[in-house]
C-alpha cells in the first residue's frame, strides 16, 4: 500500500491547528490563510528532505504541494464553520 499522501495530509493537520492557535490571539482572521500558505510551503520543503516517500521531488514541486495542503486546512475550517451555521438555522 502506498501512503506517500500521509506526509502531504500531516501538512493540512499541522496548518489547521496553527491557524486555530493564531486565531486564539489578536491577530486579524484574514491573515490565516497566508499563514496556512506560507508555512505548507516550509512544511513542504521539509517533507522533501526528511521523508523518504515524499510525492514530490524538486524544491519548487514540494513548496508548491506544501502551500496547496496548507490551504487546504483554511477550507477545511470553512467548511466545518458553513456546516455548523446551516445546523444552527
Amino acid at each position: 500500500m502506498d501512503f506517500r499522501i500521509a506526509g502531504v495530509a500531516g501538512i493540512t493537520v499541522i496548518c489547521y491547528l496553527a491557524a486555530q492557535t493564531a486565531k486564539a490571539t489578536t491577530l486579524d482572521n484574514k491573515w490565516l490563510p497566508v499563514i496556512c500558505g506560507v508555512l505548507g510551503g516550509i512544511l513542504g520543503v521539509v517533507g522533501m528532505y526528511a521523508m523518504p516517500d515524499w510525492p514530490a521531488g524538486d524544491i519548487l514541486t514540494s513548496i508548491a504541494v506544501g502551500i496547496v495542503s496548507g490551504f487546504a486546512a483554511t477550507g477545511i475550517n470553512q467548511v466545518y464553520k458553513q456546516l455548523k451555521d446551516q445546523a444552527g438555522e
